[in-house]
């Protein structure tokens, strides 16, 4: 359930990484929709993850080892499916990236996701799933 200061929390989370690196295991897509959830609702679902690994391939392989074939199943396990035309500021949604599918966060029009320098904005209506974070 969200805070009933969410906004202003996620407002300060995601300005806390503007310009945050990309970074596997610390600030990475998975930990920073996490994160963002953490920030809005007092709940981290990457808790047990975070630190934990220092690659990508490394990430995907403590989540296969609990059963879920990338971080966009294991947030698909937590939270409900939603239209992407549906998706409201704080909801997860899933865009493609270099690396493959990524987790951002929906603010308006746009997904922030983290680029390789920091954070960077896509137009909402790229993302192909999308995910209501209540």
């Amino acid at each position: 359930m969200r805070k009933a200061d969410w906004k202003a929390c996620l407002t300060d989370y995601v300005a806390g990484l503007a310009q945050r690196p990309f970074e596997p295991g610390l600030n990475d897509c998975a930990l920073f929709a996490a994160g963002a959830v953490a920030a809005m609702t007092g709940s981290d679902p990457a808790h047990g993850w975070r630190g934990r690994y220092r690659t990508l391939r490394g990430g995907l392989r403590l989540l296969r080892k609990q059963g879920y074939t990338d971080q966009i199943a294991y947030a698909a396990s937590l939270l409900p499916e939603i239209p992407v035309a549906f998706a409201a500021p704080g909801d997860l949604a899933v865009v493609n990236s270099p690396a493959g599918p990524a987790l951002g966060v929906v603010q308006g029009e746009g997904v922030y996701v983290l680029t390789p320098v920091g954070l960077g904005l896509l137009p909402l209506l790229s993302a192909t799933r999308a995910f209501r974070v209540d």
